[in-house]
């Protein structure tokens, strides 16, 4: 029998998931990836990082945001979702230019989990629309 647990609630950006997922995929990139891209002389690793980096400074920025400058927090969850289409865009690059230096499953892995958290932002993105803006 499944027992129904309600979510913690969000205090701060590190509580969102979608912030703790993205977070976690950089770390693998940097950890597991870039190293064997160095090793290849690939040239793409520094483009790669910096996404990686960015998607969920992008969200800790957004949660700032969303009170006091709606529309921009909005807008940099939409910018979120755009890094994670740019990861997996990078990580299926990375499979077929050095698929058999880099270890397939690990890039499929991280390619499910971008466009997983992808959807999530966008509910994410639905459910902070539904609040007003708070008037100045």
């Amino acid at each position: 029998m499944y027992k129904y647990q309600p979510k913690k609630p969000v205090r701060s950006f590190r509580d969102l998931e979608v912030y703790q997922a993205t977070l976690a995929c950089s770390v693998i990139v940097a950890k597991d990836i870039l190293p064997q891209l160095e090793k290849s002389k690939c040239p793409f690793g520094e483009g790669m990082a910096d996404t990686a980096r960015g998607v969920p400074l992008t969200l800790a920025t957004a949660h700032s945001l969303r009170f006091g400058d709606h529309a921009t927090g909005i807008l940099l969850l939409e910018r979120a979702m755009a890094g994670c289409n740019k990861m997996v865009v990078y990580l299926e690059h990375m499979k077929g230019i050095y698929g058999e230096k880099l270890d397939i499953s690990l890039l499929d892995n991280l390619m499910a989990r971008y466009e997983a958290v992808r959807s999530k932002i966008f509910r994410l993105e639905k459910a902070w629309q539904k609040f007003t803006p708070p008037k100045k």
